[in-house]
C-alpha cells in the first residue's frame, strides 16, 4: 500500500510559504527508484525572509514572547511538540522510511529518540530560571557579581539525511529551550555528477513545521527551509543576522561554512564524518562481540557518521571471527524496509549508491579481498541495495580504511599487541566515534583513555542517549551536542558586577570644591 506524501511549502513565520522562485525537488523512494512527490526548494531571497522572521520572533514584545520568557513556558511548547510527534509516530516512521530507505523498526525508534529529546530538553529549560544570576566569589568586598545566560540569537541549523526528524531534533529543540529562534535547513541530496541522481530527503522535516502550527508556536521561532546547499545552505552561513551556525554533515561543506562564517566572526558547531574504529580484543564472547561490530557498522544501511566500520581485531581469534561475521551477515534480512524484519534497506539515493559501489570496486583493484558481499542482492532488481560488505587484506594506505564510505562497509586489520591496536585505531583523519571490546576492564579504561574519538563505546557501539554529549575532534568537528552541553552552546554567558560600596571609588585625586 503506497504511504500517502504531504504536499507542503517551506515554512516561515509559522504558516506555509511557496519558495519566492516557485521551486521544487523531486522525492525518489530509495526501494523503488520512483518518484513520490516533492517538496520546496527554497532560494536566498527565501533565507532572508525566514531570517528576518526569526530576528523579529526574538525582539517582539521586547523579547518576552521567547527569548527573555521564563524556561517554564519554552518548556510547554516543547513538551507540546513532543506529545503530537508521539501521536504521530506511526505515520512519521513509515515516511522516514520511504524517503530515506531505513528499516522501519529503525525509523520507529527514531520517532521514540526524538519524542525523548524534546521532553528532555524541556525539562532542561524548565530549570534556566534558577540558575541564571548565579553569583561570582570576587576578591574584593566592594563588588558583587552574577552570571545571566541569555539565547544566543538567530541560529541556522543545517542537519543531514541519515536521520532526518532526529538529526534536526537534537538542535532544534536544545536552541528552542536556550531561547534562540532557528531556520532549520534540512539536506537535500544532489550529487555532482548528473542531474537525474537528484532526490530529496526531509518530508518528516516539514511535518515538524505542521506540528509547530498545531501547538501555536510563536510565528518565527522555527523556520523550515529546504533546498539546495549552494542556493540556500550558502545564503544561510553568510547571512548577517544568522548569529551561529550548527551544521552536521561532510567535512569538505564544513569549510565552506566556516570560511563563511568567519567572515562575520560568528560561532559555529560542527559534527562531520568518521571512520571509526572497533578494537576487539582476544577475551572476548565472539558472538556477542560479533553482533555488536555488524550493529556499528551496518545499522541504518551503514549510513551512520559514528560508524565503527574499520575492525581491528587480534589475530589469535581473526580466523574464528571473521568465520561467525560472515555466518551473522548471512543472516541479516535485506528487503523493502517496510517489511516485518528488515534489518538493512536500501542506500539513499542513487549517487550515494554509486559512491558505495565504486569504493567497493576500488578496494578490490588496490588488493584487498571481499570476504563476503560486495554486490547487489540477487532477489533485489530495483532500489538502492547494497549487501553488507567484509573487506580483508586490507593496508592503512588503501582509500577503505582511510575515507568514510557511509554506507554497509567494514574493513578488517588484525593486531598482535595492545600498542599496535591504539597506533592502527588512531590512524585516521576523523575522531567520532570508537569502541573497544574485551573482557579486561581496566584494558578497556586504558584504551578508552588513549582513543582520539570524542565518544568511546566499551563493550558496544553505537548506543546514543540525549542526555550524553556527542561530537568529535581532527576532522570529526568541535563543539558538542545532547546533554547539558547541546543547551549551553546555543547560550552566551554574560557578567554583570555591581559596585556596592559607599565609599568613593578614590582611583583619581577628587577636584577641588
Amino acid at each position: 500500500m503506497a504511504i500517502p506524501i504531504p504536499s507542503r511549502q517551506l515554512f516561515i513565520n509559522g504558516d506555509w510559504a511557496e519558495p519566492l522562485l516557485k521551486k521544487r525537488i523531486p522525492i525518489i523512494n530509495p526501494t523503488t527508484e520512483e518518484i513520490i512527490g516533492d517538496i520546496p526548494a527554497a532560494t536566498a531571497e527565501d533565507v532572508d525572509v525566514a531570517v528576518q522572521a526569526a530576528r523579529s520572533a526574538l525582539t517582539r514584545n521586547k523579547g518576552k514572547d521567547w527569548a527573555f520568557a521564563s524556561g517554564a513556558v519554552r518548556a510547554k511548547y516543547l513538551r507540546a511538540i513532543a506529545a503530537k510527534i508521539k501521536e504521530r509516530k506511526p505515520v512519521l516512521a513509515k515516511l522516514e522510511t520511504v524517503d530515506c530507505g531505513k528499516p522501519l523498526s529503525e525509523s520507529e525508534a527514531d520517532m521514540d529518540d526524538v519524542v525523548g529529546c524534546f521532553e528532555y530538553y524541556a525539562d532542561l529549560a524548565e530549570g534556566i530560571d534558577a540558575k541564571q544570576k548565579a553569583p561570582i566569589s570576587l576578591p574584593m568586598k566592594t563588588f558583587k557579581s552574577y552570571v545571566i545566560k541569555e539565547p544566543i540569537g538567530v541560529v541556522a541549523l543545517i542537519v543531514p539525511w541519515n536521520y532526518p526528524l532526529l538529526m534536526a531534533t537534537w538542535k532544534v529543540a536544545p536552541a528552542l529551550a536556550a531561547g534562540c529562534a532557528a531556520i532549520l535547513k534540512p539536506s537535500e541530496l544532489a550529487s555532482v555528477y548528473a542531474l537525474h541522481l537528484l532526490a530529496s530527503v526531509f518530508i518528516t522535516c516539514l511535518e515538524l513545521g505542521e506540528v509547530c502550527r498545531e501547538v501555536d508556536l510563536p510565528a518565527g521561532v522555527l523556520n523550515i527551509l529546504p533546498g539546495l546547499g549552494p542556493e540556500a545552505g550558502a545564503s544561510l552561513a553568510s547571512h548577517p543576522l544568522v548569529d551561529k551556525i550548527s551544521f552536521t554533515g561532510s567535512t569538505v561543506t564544513a569549510v565552506k561554512i566556516m570560511t563563511a562564517a568567519a567572515q562575520r566572526v560568528k560561532p559555529v558547531t560542527l559534527e562531520l564524518g568518521g571512520k571509526g574504529p572497533i578494537v576487539v580484543f582476544e577475551d572476548v564472547d565472539i558472538d556477542k562481540a560479533v553482533e555488536w561490530t555488524i550493529f556499528g557498522c551496518f545499522y541504518t544501511n551503514g549510513q551512520i557518521c559514528s560508524a565503527t566500520s574499520r575492525l581491528i581485531v587480534h589475530e589469535s581469534i581473526a580466523a574464528e571471527f571473521l568465520d561467525r561475521l560472515v555466518k551473522w551477515s548471512e543472516n541479516i534480512k535485506i528487503s523493502d524496509p517496510l517489511e516485518e524484519g528488515c534489518k538493512l534497506g536500501p542506500i539513499v539515493s542513487r549517487g550515494q549508491y554509486e559512491k558505495v559501489m565504486n569504493f567497493i570496486s576500488n578496494a578490490k583493484s588496490e588488493g584487498a579481498t571481499i570476504l563476503y558481499g560486495g554486490n547487489r542482492p540477487k532477489h533485489l532488481k530495483k532500489g538502492f541495495f547494497v549487501e553488507p560488505t567484509i573487506i580483508t587484506d586490507v593496508t592503512t594506505s588503501m582509500q577503505i580504511w582511510r575515507e568514510e564510505v557511509f554506507g554497509p562497509v567494514l574493513c578488517v586489520k588484525t593486531f598482535t599487541t595492545e600498542e599496535e591496536a591504539i597506533e592502527l585505531a588512531n590512524d585516521t583523519h576523523y575522531g567520532l566515534g570508537g569502541a573497544v571490546v574485551s573482557k579486561d576492564r581496566e584494558r578497556c579504561d586504558r584504551v578508552s583513555k588513549l582513543l582520539q574519538n570524542g565518544a568511546v563505546w566499551v563493550n558496544c557501539s553505537q548506543p546514543c542517549f540525549c542526555q550524553a554529549p556527542f561530537g568529535g575532534t581532527k576532522w570529526s568537528g568541535f563543539g558538542r551536542e545532547l546533554g547539558e552541553w547541546g543547551l549551553e552552546s546555543y547560550m552566551s554567558v554574560k557578567q554583570v558586577t555591581e559596585y556596592v560600596s559607599d565609599e568613593q571609588w578614590g582611583w583619581y585625586q577628587p577636584p577641588k570644591q
